[in-house]
């Protein structure tokens, strides 16, 4: 194992050290470092303003909506024009036909996940079934 670590070593060496592209070498390495570590400190940055902020307040109705569209539809396999995605006062409601009770699940699932949801109605059939009716 030693052997290996000095034969690792050496090759490092040979690599940064080469007399016609090791100083190119040997800089593109400390601009590598340089950035990543930059772009760490950006990250715990982010991730400490983001512990000190209190409670989000409820968003509108429609912001609401749209968070809920963007969540439930970034699966490809979702019927975008067959969904209708509606947002009353927190409750989410979801309408229109898609193509198995399973997806069905997972559409209500992903749409109770978003912050903000208080509720959701499920208004979603699969075709041949009559929808649902509006509570």
């Amino acid at each position: 194992m030693t052997r290996l670590r000095y034969a690792a070593l050496g090759a490092a060496l040979a690599y940064f050290f080469d007399p016609q592209n090791g100083r190119a070498r040997r800089k593109d390495a400390i601009k590598r470092i340089v950035r990543l570590g930059q772009r760490q400190r950006g990250r715990l940055g982010a991730k400490a303003t983001r512990l000190r902020e209190g409670p989000r307040p409820q968003p509108d109705d429609v912001t609401l909506a749209r968070k809920v569209e963007s969540e439930i539809f970034r699966d490809a396999d979702v019927p975008k024009g067959r969904i209708n995605v509606n947002a009353e006062n927190g409750k989410v409601v979801l309408r229109g036909e898609v193509d198995s009770p399973e997806l069905i699940d997972d559409l209500v699932g992903n749409a109770r996940k978003v912050q903000g949801v208080q509720d959701v109605e499920n208004l979603l059939h699969t075709p041949g079934r009559p929808a649902p009716m509006h509570e």
